[in-house]
């Protein structure tokens, strides 16, 4: 049987990524163009981030086709993530799908984006199946997902407040460690002491699967207030392991404690926070002592990407799930089936 090839777009938020995939998961292309601009600002300008887009959207189009030696014709359904994101940045993504989609008379899929991160997994590790426990963690979700099919699932554990990711960027501008924080922490953090400074763990009843970070980012500005520079200049490498691991210890408790309890046999650790050394290796130490195997994406996987938009479309292109040209974005956090 030929090749199937889905041309897949990513702009939920400030990288814009145009990918080809085949339906066995192997990556034709993938390519990304990162927004620099926004680090003047310290964060995400929405606007900025939708302009951007437009500007790159066709370019790296281009671009990717003539890399795969593929053209319009050679492709099978046109994928793109559609929720949950800024809103400008996925108009302009769904739009420009819908327009190719159209035009060529092929199947539109419509993705959740934290679908797309929990999808990543299956490029590299095309063994996982189902069922399997997802940990999703990223700059504005962290969730706990139980998959019975790869199109089943049910959320099971959320954040009732701020994300794990969140806290890291939060907690980095308090040291004045700039944007994003998640990187800087975990290379600081190598060389520290998680045991230094013991801030707060929230939801630590057995059976609760949710997850509470407000309270850890106060905590952590409440303690910062009390010092003196000399302390923090000297001790930053143990001040920023202990909020590190403040921050990964309840998702690593958590998510195999369920998976333990649900005999359940893999967890796939997914989102951008999925990046980050020390969980990577708590959560697979963890849930190795029970036998249950721990997969993550390679780094430059688990950052948004529209390969991963691709992965999460095929079993939806194969059970023949597309989307009407009336479909429409949406900013609401969480995973939900579009």
């Amino acid at each position: 049987m030929p090749a199937k090839y889905i041309l897949a777009f990513e702009s939920s938020c400030d990288d814009t990524s145009v990918a080809i995939l085949d339906t066995d998961y192997n990556i034709i292309v993938n390519l990304i163009s990162s927004q620099p601009e926004h680090l003047e600002f310290g964060g995400i300008l929405p606007e900025l981030a939708s302009r951007l887009h437009l500007k790159n959207i066709v370019t790296l189009t281009q671009s990717a086709l003539q890399s795969s030696k593929l053209n319009l014709q050679d492709i099978s359904a046109i994928a793109v993530s559609i929720n949950p994101g800024l809103v400008g940045s996925l108009i302009v993504g769904l739009a420009f799908a819908k327009g190719i989609s159209w035009s060529l008379s092929l199947p539109l899929i419509t993705v959740n984006h934290l679908l797309s991160h929990i999808f990543a997994n299956f490029i590299e590790h095309k063994e996982i199946t189902p069922p399997f426990l997802a940990l999703v963690v990223s700059g504005g979700h962290t969730e706990l997902v139980h998959f019975d099919t790869l199109t089943t699932f049910n959320v099971v554990g959320k954040t009732l407040d701020d994300a794990a990711g969140e806290s890291f960027d939060k907690a980095a501008k308090l040291l004045g460690l700039g944007f994003p924080g998640g990187p800087v922490i975990d290379e600081l953090a190598k060389s520290g002491n998680p045991a230094f400074i013991q801030f707060p763990r929230a939801l630590p009843q057995k059976n609760n699967f949710n997850f509470s970070y407000s309270g850890l980012k106060t905590a952590i500005r409440t303690w910062l207030i009390k010092q003196n520079p000399e302390t923090l200049t000297k001790n930053l490498p143990d001040i920023a392991a202990s909020v590190q691991q403040a921050i990964i210890e309840p998702l690593v408790n958590k998510t195999v404690l369920y998976a333990k309890q649900h005999k359940i046999p893999y967890i796939l650790l997914a989102g951008g926070v999925a990046a980050n050394s020390a969980l990577r290796r708590q959560l697979t130490v963890s849930a190795a002592k029970y036998g249950i195997k721990v997969f993550y994406p390679s780094l430059a996987l688990c950052m948004d990407n529209a390969a991963m938009v691709a992965a999460a479309a095929i079993p939806k292109f194969q059970a023949g799930h597309f989307a009407p040209l009336s479909v429409n974005v949406s900013s609401l956090k969480g995973i939900r089936q579009v």
